[in-house]
């Protein structure tokens, strides 16, 4: 199962870079118990209270993404895996807290369709991760579900999510919701095998208020 989640990675970033919206990234290591980030530090940084510009910046310096996209945004995919048993994993999206590569090159980015979706004068920079723990010591039914989506960094937005992602799945909605005009232009090159690898993991008290699913 690592192997397989490495590939995905490692796919996506091939695609991403030969179509322009990579500018940087570290492909995944692999050992007996991870898929991570080469060279990965510690991540803690992007969950104390801090400024966003400083989270932000603290990883752009350390390298501590998988891909930095053209816009900016980082993007982290890691897996904790115990045999065959996926444990944990943190899947991240972390936008640009400015335009500066924009205003660096304003020319370029007006001319070109492609940027339309991250130029716009209304766009907030919201950070999005998704993360998965099925310890029962870190988890609580609805409070705290096995597998959630965090929002902006809020300390109780845990929105339940059904299964636990695989690197394509996440990065389908990444570049979905946030790279569209890319992802429509590029389709054939950017369609990754969204297989779902990981079993239900959603309490039935989570099925009852607002959640996310995939079939």
């Amino acid at each position: 199962m690592k192997n397989i989640i490495k590939n995905q990675i490692n796919k996506i970033t091939s695609k991403l870079i030969a179509v322009g919206l990579s500018v940087e990234q570290n492909f995944p290591s692999v050992n007996n118990e991870s898929v991570y980030i080469s060279g990965n530090k510690d991540l803690s940084i992007a969950l104390k209270n801090i400024a966003y510009q400083d989270i932000y910046r603290i990883l752009e310096e350390d390298k501590n993404y998988n891909i930095k996209m053209i816009d900016g945004a980082l993007i982290q995919l890691m897996y904790d895996f115990k045999g065959n048993e996926l444990i944990k994993y943190r899947l991240a999206f972390f936008p640009s807290p400015s335009l500066e590569e924009f205003q660096n090159n304003s020319e370029i980015y007006e001319t070109d369709e492609l940027y339309a979706d991250v130029i716009d004068k209304n766009i907030v920079a919201t950070p999005i991760r998704f993360d998965y723990d099925p310890n029962p010591k870190n988890t609580i039914p609805v409070k705290h579900p096995k597998s959630h989506l965090t929002i902006g960094q809020y300390k109780n937005c845990r929105i339940p999510i059904a299964i636990p992602l695989t690197p394509n799945i996440f990065m389908d909605f990444i570049l979905r919701s946030f790279y569209n005009t890319s992802h429509s232009t590029f389709s054939s090159k950017l369609d990754f095998d969204k297989v779902i690898l990981f079993e239900n993991c959603i309490h039935d008290e989570e099925k009852k208020i607002l959640h996310v699913s995939i079939h």
